[in-house]
């Protein structure tokens, strides 16, 4: 594909391909993984009735608790009420984890069913388009040299990224965010690989219709 003419004449450089810093099996481990790890020596003793591992354990997983719950809500405000009201579920519901699966997976089944409690009771209908201030700079600033910085590439894939359907946007967040493989998300979310996939398709591909539509200068890359 030949790149548009500036109206300067030249032709604008190659633009950096659309990811969103995504942890590939060979990079350090995602953050669910070194969550996993921290707590293994945690949840035992609060199982036991261990205050200060509880409280340890709370700590642990506030960050990435409040990250995942970003997802589901995306606005800040309503996340932090999830990610509390989560972790209040787990200071004093933790013996319904049973030891079956990982931690961070039983961890973010309760993160995602409180994110859709929590939804349920919101007016209907407000929440739908989600508030912007997940993200505030939602154009591209012009550059002098003629290209779009990766950030900011980064910055229209994430603003466009909370207007997929909530099933995609969670299916594209665990796996082009979190690293994680399509069986682990399969695992985490109750479906087939296959189902995965698909979804995952689907997420990027109205991705880049989107990013056609409203930023055309992006063309060559989708």
């Amino acid at each position: 594909m030949l790149k548009p003419i500036r109206s300067d004449g030249k032709r604008p450089a190659r633009l950096p391909r659309l990811t969103i810093a995504r942890r590939h099996s060979g990079d350090r481990l995602s953050d669910t993984r070194q969550l996993d790890d921290a707590v293994a020596p945690l949840v035992p003793r609060a199982l036991a009735g261990d205050a200060t591992a509880r409280d340890a354990l709370l700590r642990a997983c506030h960050a990435t608790v409040y990250r995942w719950a970003l997802v589901h809500m995306g606005d800040p405000d309503d996340a932090d009420d999830v990610a509390q009201e989560v972790l209040v579920r787990l200071a004093t519901r933790l013996d319904r984890y049973a030891g079956r699966s990982r931690f961070t997976t039983w961890l973010y089944q309760v993160t995602r069913n409180t994110a859709l409690g929590f939804g349920r009771r919101l007016a209907s209908g407000l929440r739908l388009a989600h508030k912007a201030a997940w993200h505030t700079e939602s154009v591209v600033r012009e550059d002098p040299a003629g290209r779009v910085q990766e950030s900011q590439v980064r910055a229209i894939v994430m603003e466009l990224f909370r207007e997929l359907p909530g099933r995609q946007r969670e299916v594209f967040h665990l796996t082009e965010v979190e690293g994680l493989a399509a069986t682990e998300v399969a695992e985490r979310l109750g479906m087939n690989p296959v189902t995965v996939r698909a979804h995952l398709f689907r997420a990027r591909r109205a991705l880049r219709a989107r990013i056609l539509a409203r930023h055309p200068e992006l063309a060559e890359d989708c």
